[in-house]
């Protein structure tokens, strides 16, 4: 009997397949279908292997937990002190990712708690609209973290306070989340240590997210993201040596590994603009070998001014020992926050998709290069024009 494929049971193979009179075939499913044979091996046999693929990648369930936040910030390049307007969006490191995953056509679930009020639904629906499951967040709380940004230019670097005290994921407890049932059914798993750096709760909150992941078999992967005026260096490490212990997939920038572990990359002056690159090598091992990561990623950004930035990467594979650097992006930036989430959304698509590690780290780089063009925290991006950029073509010319 031929090899039946029906598209309601996935039955590939055709071996519970009976006989049917007329040509049809009766699948495990119990669904009556036309004889078919798989196609032969040939330019078609390719777009039906690659539609299946597509296929594939878009059921991959994925979730991101962290805090999403009202973006308050001075129109153009105006200074705090003579804005009398600010543009009002959201944003956040780990929500950033959800919408890059959603872009790239993943089920990407964010999880978080925000208040019921208005303001709290007006977050929820900026990443609904974007394909973001939402079903997750917990209700409750009073108030949505706030941060103010002032975009930089030229030598003038950009700036950026919080007012997220006693917002509501910062005042949340374990028992806001039923993570056994959030991980039902996904593969990965993603983080940041801006998270944990709201408070003591939110450690054990994160602790017990990467128990429950690792229960189920799910990948995780954890950006380090120190931020200073959140938590103390002391702290940081504390937490995050704590909780590395459960990551598969680490990320970090030239800066990141020696604020939160002590770990430096020889001959780098990141104010200068200069690193050595060969200096990361060193740091990615030291860090794998320490947490017993997978992989680790390091971002490697050589900053000119405030417009102008050098920006590659670097991705370990500790099974294959590959040290893969990506190409080096010349960068004029319209705006650069969400720039690290979005190499993070590149990264956990490609290694999803099953890229290789240079092609996975030429994706991620990608993907984050174009962030830069685009204002606000969210990466609207897709496959093709991430693919197009790290195939070569980045000319810029008119699409028509």
């Amino acid at each position: 009997m031929r090899a039946l494929r029906c598209i309601w049971c996935r039955n590939k193979n055709g071996e519970n397949a009976r006989a049917a009179p007329q040509q049809e075939r009766v699948c495990a499913g119990g669904a009556r279908v036309a004889a078919r044979p798989f196609a032969k091996e040939g330019p078609k046999r390719k777009i039906m292997d690659q539609k299946m693929g597509e296929t594939n990648i878009m059921a991959k369930k994925v979730v991101t937990f962290g805090e999403l936040m009202i973006r308050l910030q001075p129109y153009h390049y105006e200074r705090f002190v003579q804005a009398d307007h600010l543009e009002f969006t959201f944003g956040g490191g780990e929500a950033n990712v959800a919408v890059s995953l959603a872009n790239y056509g993943l089920d990407a679930a964010f999880v978080t708690k925000l208040p019921a009020h208005a303001i709290g639904q007006a977050a929820v629906n900026s990443l609904r609209r974007y394909g973001v499951d939402t079903t997750k967040i917990t209700r409750g709380g009073d108030r949505v973290g706030i941060y103010f940004n002032e975009k930089g230019a030229s030598q003038r670097p950009s700036v950026c306070i919080y007012d997220r005290a006693h917002s509501a994921i910062s005042e949340a407890t374990t028992a806001d989340f039923d993570w056994d049932a959030i991980f039902e059914g996904v593969e990965w798993f993603h983080f940041t240590g801006i998270t944990p750096a709201l408070g003591a709760n939110v450690v054990e909150i994160c602790r017990e997210a990467c128990k429950a992941a690792k229960a189920h078999g799910v990948k995780i992967s954890c950006d380090l993201n120190y931020r200073g005026k959140l938590w103390t260096r002391d702290e940081a490490r504390a937490a995050m040596t704590d909780l590395c212990q459960y990551v598969d997939v680490c990320i970090s920038n030239e800066e990141d590994a020696k604020d939160v572990f002590g770990i430096e990359a020889e001959a780098t002056d990141i104010t200068a603009g200069a690193l050595n690159k060969e200096g990361y090598k060193s740091v990615a091992k030291q860090l794998a070998d320490k947490f017993n990561f997978e992989m680790v990623a390091i971002t490697l950004r050589e900053s000119k001014s405030a417009f102008d930035n050098d920006w590659s990467a670097m991705l370990y594979n500790v099974k294959t020992n590959e040290y893969c650097f990506s190409k080096l992006y010349h960068l004029h930036i319209i705006d650069r926050i969400g720039g690290g989430d979005s190499f993070g959304g590149g990264l956990i698509y490609s290694l999803l998709s099953g890229k290789d590690t240079q092609a996975a780290v030429e994706f991620a780089v990608a993907a984050s290069a174009l962030k830069h063009s685009i204002e606000g925290d969210y990466n609207f991006v897709t496959v093709p024009e991430v693919e197009k950029l790290a195939g070569g073509d980045g000319s810029g010319r008119v699409q028509r």
